[in-house]
C-alpha cells in the first residue's frame, strides 16, 4: 500500500468515529475544567474524572439553548457525538446538550479548603509581608523545563540587570510536587540573602495547578520569613497559594515584572528627582539671599553707627540752631546796649564838662541840684573838665537868671 496523508488519516478516522453507533450519540458525564467562553460564541473546555480528560467543544448555536451558565469545576452529563478536529488531528466531544450534576470533587475541596484558612486569618491583609523595592537576590521555585521560568528570568534580566536569581528546580504538578516546592521554599527561606521567592506554574487545568491548592504547602508560605509571590496559572486562574501569598501575580510574566522595577524607569526617575533637588536649592538659596538682603537692610537701619551719624547731623543742625539764636540775642542786647549807651552818654557829667560846663559839689562830694542845698559861707567844689575850683558862697538868689553884666 502506499503511505497515506496526514490529512487522509485524520479524515478515515473521523469517518469511522462518526459512524460508530455508541460515539455517534454518547452522553459523558466529568467535570467541567479549563472552561473558555469564545468571543465568538463557541465553547471550549475539558470533562474530566480522577483518571482522565476529553477534550469538549459546544457551538454557539447548541450552548445558546442552555438554561444554566458553565462555570469551572460544575459535574455535568454531556450528550454529544465524538470526532476529529482534522487540522490538528485532536478528537474531542461535540456536545449538543448538557445538563448540570453538581459541582465536582476537586472544585468542591478546593472551596472548602479556601473557606477553612480564610477563616483562619491567613489569606488577611494584616499578615502580608512588604515586597522589597529593589530586591538583590531572588529566589525560584518551579519547573526547571517550563516556559515559566525562562519568561521570569528573561524579563527580571531585562527590566533590572543588577538582581541574582538562585532557582530550585521543582515538580509543579502530580501528587509529589506540593512536597517538592515546600522542600525549595523552605530552603531558599533559610538562606541569608534571599530577599524575595517567585512561585509557580504556567497556565493549565484545575487538576494541573491542584499541587497549589495544598494545604500544607499554604500553611508553608504563611510561616515564611521571605516575602513569596505566587504566579500560577493565567489571569482568570486562581489556587490557594496565590490567597496566601504575600503578593499575588496573574501570571509568571507578571510576577517577574512585579518583582523587580524597572531599571530605565529608575534612571529617569533619579534624575527628575536630582532635577527637582536642584531647583528647590536654588530656589531655597535665592529665597535665603532674598531674606539677608532684607536682614541686611534692617541692619543698616538699625545700625548704632548710622543712628549716631544721624544723631551727628541731628547736633549739627541743633547747635547751628542755637547758634543762630544766641547771635541773634546778642545782636538785640547789642543794639540794646548800644540804646543805653547813648542814654547814658547823654546823662553823663563829663560829657556836659566837655562842653565847658561844671557840676557843684558839696564838701560831702555829692552834687548840688538846688540852691536849696546851699548855704552862706559855704565852701563848695566846682568840677571841671580839668580840675576843681574851690569857692566860697557869698550869696544866694532865687530864681535869678544869669545876666551879661
Amino acid at each position: 500500500m502506499k503511505p497515506f496523508k496526514v490529512n487522509e488519516v485524520n479524515i478515515y478516522i473521523k469517518r469511522v468515529l462518526t459512524t460508530d453507533m455508541l460515539l455517534s450519540n454518547i452522553q459523558v458525564e466529568g467535570e467541567i475544567s479549563n472552561f473558555k467562553h469564545h468571543y465568538s460564541g463557541h465553547m471550549y473546555f475539558s470533562l474530566k474524572d480522577d483518571k482522565s480528560r476529553i477534550k469538549c467543544v459546544m457551538f454557539k448555536s447548541d450552548n445558546e439553548k442552555l438554561l444554566m451558565n458553565l462555570e469551572e469545576g460544575m459535574k455535568v452529563v454531556a450528550t454529544g457525538y465524538i470526532s476529529v478536529f482534522e487540522r490538528d488531528g485532536d478528537y474531542q466531544l461535540y456536545i449538543r446538550n448538557i445538563e448540570e450534576k453538581g459541582i465536582g470533587d476537586l472544585y468542591k475541596a478546593y472551596e472548602l479548603l479556601k473557606n477553612k484558612l480564610q477563616n483562619e486569618g491567613l489569606f488577611d491583609e494584616i499578615h502580608k509581608k512588604k515586597i522589597p523595592l529593589m530586591p538583590e537576590k531572588i529566589g525560584i521555585v518551579t519547573s526547571s523545563t517550563g516556559a515559566a521560568i525562562r519568561d521570569i528570568i528573561s524579563i527580571i534580566k531585562r527590566r533590572y540587570p543588577p538582581c541574582k536569581i538562585l532557582i530550585y528546580p521543582s515538580l509543579v504538578q502530580g501528587q509529589d510536587a506540593p512536597g517538592e516546592i515546600i522542600k525549595g521554599l523552605r530552603f531558599l527561606d533559610n538562606l541569608e540573602d534571599i530577599d524575595l521567592i517567585i512561585t509557580g506554574r504556567g497556565g493549565g487545568s484545575i487538576e494541573e495547578l491542584f499541587a497549589f491548592n495544598d494545604e500544607e504547602l499554604a500553611r508553608c508560605i504563611f510561616n515564611l520569613r521571605t516575602p513569596v509571590i505566587s504566579a500560577v496559572g493565567h489571569e482568570t486562574d486562581f489556587t490557594i497559594a496565590d490567597f496566601v501569598a504575600d503578593l499575588r501575580a496573574p501570571t509568571p510574566s507578571a510576577a517577574a515584572e512585579l518583582a523587580v522595577p524597572d531599571i530605565s524607569y529608575l534612571y529617569d526617575d533619579l534624575n527628575n528627582k536630582y532635577n527637582s533637588l536642584t531647583n528647590y536649592i536654588i530656589n531655597r538659596l535665592r529665597g535665603i539671599k532674598a531674606d539677608l538682603n532684607i536682614y541686611k537692610r534692617g541692619l543698616n537701619y538699625n545700625n548704632p553707627i548710622q543712628g549716631l551719624r544721624e544723631k551727628n547731623q541731628e547736633v549739627d543742625i541743633f547747635y547751628r540752631k542755637l547758634t543762630g539764636i544766641i547771635n541773634q540775642r546778642l545782636n538785640k542786647e547789642y543794639r540794646h546796649f548800644a540804646v543805653l549807651e547813648n542814654k547814658l552818654n547823654m546823662l553823663n557829667p563829663i560829657i556836659s564838662l566837655e562842653r565847658g560846663y561844671g557840676v557843684l559839689l558839696n564838701g560831702d562830694g555829692k552834687a548840688i541840684r538846688t540852691i536849696d542845698d546851699l548855704s552862706i559861707d559855704e565852701e563848695i567844689n566846682i568840677l571841671l573838665k580839668d580840675g576843681v575850683v574851690k569857692t566860697l558862697v557869698l550869696h544866694i538868689e532865687k530864681g535869678g537868671v544869669l545876666g551879661g553884666d
